[in-house]
């Protein structure tokens, strides 16, 4: 007996129906499967194949107009007081605005590490670096520049080196001047910009002023970018005109006030300015390839010329050299090029302790105090305060440098640097010195911050290398203040050596 019903002819129909259309349904499923996966091994081939192409993003070397240039925002969301920088604070600053042209990051010889300092070539320290990590909410800025950093400090640093609480306001009056005088893209005057705007930003930074200070922020940011922008459009060269022979002296401050923004803003304080380190790489690099051969550096950076260059050229380079050493970034031959600076400055010392401008002889209506106080500051700054050459300048200084605000002996530009290598000098030398500078440039400000015209009065020409500081232009204006608001900061600008407590 069969266990299977029979179906009838109708049933048998249904079920041949149900087959044939499970047979399909299962092969349309399979070859919607079959597509479906061809589909997502397509996307992913698709996807594996296709290359992120980055964004380039280039200065294009040439001239360029000021108009060109976007103003940058500071982003203010974290703000610190001069007063009382913290290092804990978060510190970002970006530029919310695209570059109008190419950045071609420039050409830059990899360091040697056989120049590098402590190599045995007697080249300490130094006046300005005596290591880092200063401690009491400081960050990473080197102990000698920290008093800068606290009114509190450079209120004591005043008081006990004979200045008074009248310096400091006179310093913060210029810097507001300073701040309302500033054109729209971050320079200083019609000509001659790039110096201006670099003197004007060693002011701001000698007070501790960053991109992020409260009062001065904005300002301080602006410059600091005008002059990146210079330095990376002209493949790390700095100046406004460079067909002006003078240019060494822009390019050689323009690198003295990249390298101190650098590191106080990014070193010490975490501040983020868009290609800093890359302009301060090239045109500290720039500056030193370009050195004479003798030692110093020339007009135009001219390395056939037979003059060799100057001591008031050599001056400034050799502050941009400390600075770029402050850093920490590498560049070649820096301890050649110092040494080699150092020699060339002796070279050109009489036996009185004077200087000469391109020999050892007076030039023009110098008496000799002005470039006896470059060569003594040049020798401090590299830890050889000891050196014969600093130790006569400084006593041929304090016997025969004289100072009248209206008079012959208004060489303002001397006085820069003699206010530094006299405070470093220390003793009965600054104090006779700070006598005869202090009150002199207290009593020739004027109200809104700026300083008064220096006149002879008739007296005969101004003994200085250049007078460029006497007049009433606004460069003149300009450069007077600069120089005069940086003496009255010598009080705290630097820690002198002989007070250094770390390196």
């Amino acid at each position: 007996m069969s266990l299977h019903a029979q179906l009838s002819p109708e049933a048998q129909a249904r079920l041949q129906a149900q087959r044939r259309t499970s047979t399909i349904s299962s092969l349309v499923i399979a070859l919607l499967v079959m597509a479906l996966v061809a589909v997502i091994l397509l996307i992913i081939g698709i996807s594996l194949d296709k290359k992120d192409i980055p964004t380039i993003v280039s200065y294009s070397a040439g001239a360029e107009t000021e108009e060109d240039l976007d103003r940058r925002k500071v982003n203010t969301n974290t703000q610190r007081k001069p007063s009382s920088p913290s290092s804990s604070m978060a510190k970002v600053i970006a530029s919310t605005t695209a570059s109008p042209t190419a950045i071609p990051v420039p050409e830059i010889d990899v360091p040697d590490p056989s120049t590098n300092f402590g190599d045995g070539d007697d080249f300490g320290s130094g006046w300005g670096d005596g290591g880092d990590g200063a401690g009491g909410g400081f960050g990473n800025i080197p102990v000698t520049m920290k008093q800068r950093c606290s009114l509190a400090d450079r209120l004591s640093r005043l008081e006990s080196n004979g200045g008074t609480k009248e310096c400091e306001d006179a310093v913060v009056n210029a810097l507001r001047w300073f701040k309302e005088k500033q054109n729209k893209y971050g320079s200083w005057c019609g000509s001659r910009k790039v110096s201006m705007t670099s003197l004007a930003l060693l002011d701001f930074l000698g007070h501790c002023e960053t991109a992020q200070s409260e009062e001065f922020g904005e300002t301080v940011f602006a410059a600091v970018t005008f002059l990146v922008d210079k330095s990376m459009k002209n493949n790390g060269k700095l100046a406004d005109d460079f067909k002006d022979d003078h240019w060494c002296y822009e390019h050689g401050i323009a690198v003295y006030a990249l390298a101190e923004a650098y590191t106080l803003c990014v070193k010490s304080f975490s501040e983020n300015i868009p290609n800093l380190e890359d302009a301060v790489q090239a045109s500290g690099q720039f500056m030193i390839n370009s050195q004479h051969q003798g030692g110093g550096w020339e007009y135009a950076y001219k390395e056939d010329n037979t003059r060799g260059g100057d001591t008031s050229i050599v001056g400034w380079h050799v502050q941009a050299l400390k600075a770029l050493k402050h850093t920490k970034i590498e560049f070649k031959n820096m301890s050649k090029c110092s040494r080699l600076a150092l020699d060339y400055m002796e070279s050109k010392q009489m036996k009185s302790g004077a200087i000469g401008y391109s020999n050892a002889s007076l030039h023009g209506e110098q008496d000799g105090t002005t470039l006896a106080a470059v060569g003594a500051l040049c020798f401090q700054m590299w830890d050889k305060s000891s050196h014969s050459v600093a130790r006569k300048a400084c006593r041929f200084i304090s016997k025969e440098m004289k100072f009248e605000w209206e008079g012959p002996d208004s060489d303002i530009y001397g006085h820069y640097y003699a206010a530094q290598c006299m405070i470093n000098y220390g003793g009965d030398y600054w104090k006779k010195y700070n006598t005869l500078f202090r009150d002199q440039v207290l009593n020739n400000q004027k109200k809104d911050g700026s300083f008064k015209n220096v006149n002879t009065n008739g007296k005969g020409k101004i003994k200085a290398v250049a007078a460029a500081f006497a007049g009433n232009g606004d460069v003149s204006d300009h450069y007077r203040t600069a120089l005069a608001t940086m003496m009255l900061e010598v009080y705290y600008r630097f820690l002198p050596s002989s007070q250094k407590t770390g390196g």
